[in-house]
C-alpha cells in the first residue's frame, strides 16, 4: 500500500537517452521531458488501478500482480507483460510487440519519493515523483 496516492513527476535522469533507445523521435522526446505526468495508484490486495494523466493523455490501467496484460506506452509502443511485488519493490517485465525486446520497470518508495527506473536494451533511466 506504500505506492497508494497521487504522484507528480519531479525530475528525470537519463530519460532522453532511454527514450531515444526506445525509438522515440526527438520532437516526442522533448515533449515527454515536460509532460507533467501525474500517476495515481490505488492498491487492493494484489490488484492495482493506475491513472496516468499528462499534458497529452489520460489512461486508466487495471492489473493484477503476476497476470500478463497489454499496455500502450505514451509514444504508442505496444508491450505485454506483468508486474510483481517483492518486499517494497514493484517490478514490471514487459516485451515489446514490435521487436520482442524486453523493457524492465521498477518502482520503489525512497525518502518519500516514488522512484521509477527503466532498463531497455542496455540503457537505464529514472523518473522521480513527489506526492501531489
Amino acid at each position: 500500500m506504500a505506492f497508494d496516492g497521487t504522484w507528480k513527476v519531479d525530475r528525470n535522469d537519463n530519460y532522453d537517452k532511454f527514450m531515444e533507445k526506445m525509438g522515440v523521435n526527438m520532437v516526442k522526446r522533448k515533449l515527454a521531458a515536460h509532460d507533467g505526468l501525474k500517476v495515481t495508484i490505488t492498491q487492493d490486495g494484489d490488484k492495482f488501478h493506475l491513472t496516468e494523466n499528462s499534458n497529452f493523455r489520460t489512461l486508466d490501467i487495471d492489473f493484477t500482480l503476476g497476470v500478463s496484460f497489454e499496455y500502450s506506452l505514451a509514444d504508442g509502443t505496444e508491450v505485454q507483460g506483468s508486474w510483481a511485488l517483492a518486499g517494497d519493490v514493484m517490478t514490471g517485465t514487459f516485451t515489446r510487440k514490435d521487436n520482442g525486446k524486453e523493457l524492465i520497470t521498477t518502482r520503489i518508495i525512497e525518502g518519500g519519493e516514488l522512484v521509477q527506473s527503466y532498463n531497455y536494451d542496455g540503457v537505464d533511466a529514472k523518473r522521480v515523483f513527489k506526492k501531489a
